[in-house]
């Protein structure tokens, strides 16, 4: 499926950022650009907070919970393939890079994907990032985002009060319905990935059947073909699809931004 791809990818650009000791407050689709190769990457870090983080090695907790399992390894020669499922018990113990410590008072972000916590102004950390996350993962199946009011004051009031409802068009799977419930908990303590980050979040089933150790070596979607620049100002709405961000291939991006940092890719 076109939309996992890059939800995938995004997951592990902000798995990796995170790794990093940085919190991101600023995923949309504006901000994910497409390479020339069809994978994706993160622009615009200038909401972004510096931490602190120390990736720790835990165990799966399914292994942990069956003990004839504890010793079975993955061996077969098609988990080296993009396309293969891969179990859990291929990548065992698993990279928890999650900065929890990190807090922030600051109001930053764009008013349809603000955390309610930020809203609130009880200060926040990582966990506002799988918010973000999943606004993003709703905007790309849905065409907008879940709780935009009449005006930014009546968005912000919506994001903390209103329930998260689902149009009935177009069709969505129940496991990406499922994944963006658990994403938007308005609680941060209640959110999925708030305890173990991405870890947490690639375990859910929507993604199930993702290679996250050879994702980068799969054929994406789509390979933006090369074109050539004329000089003077590119009209966004008439450019290629190599100018435009992965939510471009999916709906029709508001802006893209060139504003980011150089980092070695995930």
């Amino acid at each position: 499926m076109c939309d996992r791809f890059y939800i995938a990818e995004s997951l592990l650009a902000i798995e990796y950022v995170h790794m990093l000791g940085i919190v991101y407050r600023d995923l949309k689709p504006e901000n994910v650009l497409v390479r020339e190769d069809g994978h994706i990457m993160l622009s615009d870090f200038d909401l972004s907070l510096r931490c602190l983080v120390s990736p720790t090695l835990v165990k799966s907790a399914a292994i942990e919970s069956d003990p004839l399992r504890k010793n079975v390894y993955c061996i077969e020669p098609s988990c080296i393939q993009p396309s293969c499922t891969v179990t859990t018990t291929c990548f065992s113990p698993q990279l928890v890079a999650e900065p929890t410590d990190a807090r922030s008072m600051s109001f930053v972000g764009t008013h349809e994907h603000l955390a309610p916590e930020i809203i609130k102004g009880e200060g926040h950390g990582s966990a506002v990032d799988w918010w973000t996350f999943g606004i993003f993962l709703y905007e790309l199946l849905f065409g907008r985002t879940p709780f935009k009011g009449s005006g930014n004051r009546q968005t912000l009031f919506n994001v903390v009060g209103q329930p998260l409802r689902f149009p009935e068009t177009p069709a969505v799977s129940f496991a990406a319905r499922d994944l963006i419930k658990g994403l938007l908990m308005k609680e941060p303590q209640q959110r999925l990935g708030f305890k173990r980050g991405a870890t947490e979040v690639k375990q859910h089933p929507f993604f199930e059947g993702v290679n996250w150790a050879l994702i980068r070596c799969a054929t994406p979607p789509e390979i933006p073909k090369p074109v050539e620049l004329e000089s003077g100002p590119v009209n966004v709405a008439e450019a290629p699809s190599s100018q435009k961000t992965a939510a471009g291939l999916v709906l029709n991006a508001e802006k893209g931004s060139d504003n980011y940092l150089e980092f070695d890719f995930f």
